[in-house]
């Protein structure tokens, strides 16, 4: 089944037909994704929203279409290159449609970390699933969501509101890094990068976060 799946996906990448993108959404993204040069607008794009189609992110990260993973690289890279997350959804964006997808959870992972400095002068720099490099800063902020165990998950924000959850174990070298600090009078712990200080939690939290 995945064969066929990638079989139909090469082919209308390599000689799209006219019928079968009219009738396929997939086919019809595929076609408009890769006829953008660059990084797509997507934020200045507004067409008609045209519905949801079958396809879904899952919480590891894999991308699927009709139930079938998307299995090269390449083509999840294009779909992610016109993903949005718009106030209600996520959508894929075209100048001419947008479409809603499911999203489990974030829907890139943050895979590779590279550290640079201490203190106030860290400086870190994360690769995502499909290839972003996105350094943390003001615009690209590291935030720790708290689990119902009272554990945390980290995100790290990739471009407008599209997050990657950061890997269980680079998740550990960040809470490593963390020091106390006071905000607003109350004590928290956290850690600073890019020039902002980021908060793993309130209260001595980090403590169930990091077991």
């Amino acid at each position: 089944m995945i064969a066929k799946a990638e079989e139909f996906i090469v082919t209308t990448q390599a000689s799209p037909d006219p019928a079968t993108q009219a009738a396929d959404p997939f086919a019809r993204l595929l076609a408009a994704a890769g006829t953008q040069k660059g990084k797509p607008p997507v934020e200045r794009w507004n067409p008609d929203y045209c519905g949801e189609i079958d396809m879904r992110i899952a919480a590891d990260g894999t991308w699927f279409y009709r139930g079938t993973p998307i299995g090269r690289k390449p083509l999840v890279k294009l779909f992610a290159s016109i993903l949005r997350k718009d106030p209600d959804r996520h959508v894929l964006v075209t100048p001419v449609e947008r479409v809603g997808i499911e999203v489990e959870d974030a829907p890139f992972l943050a895979v590779e970390m590279a550290v640079e400095g201490e203190g106030r002068d860290r400086k870190i720099t994360f690769r995502t699933n499909v290839d972003d490099v996105v350094s943390v800063g003001p615009d690209n902020p590291l935030r720790f969501d708290v689990e119902p165990d009272g554990g945390v998950k980290p995100y790290l924000r990739v471009r407008g509101d599209l997050w990657a959850l950061v890997t269980r174990a680079l998740m550990f070298d960040l809470i490593e890094m963390g020091e106390e600090h006071e905000d607003d009078g109350a004590q928290v712990y956290g850690l600073h990068a890019g020039g902002v200080f980021h908060v793993i939690a309130r209260d001595g939290g980090h403590r169930s976060g990091a077991g």
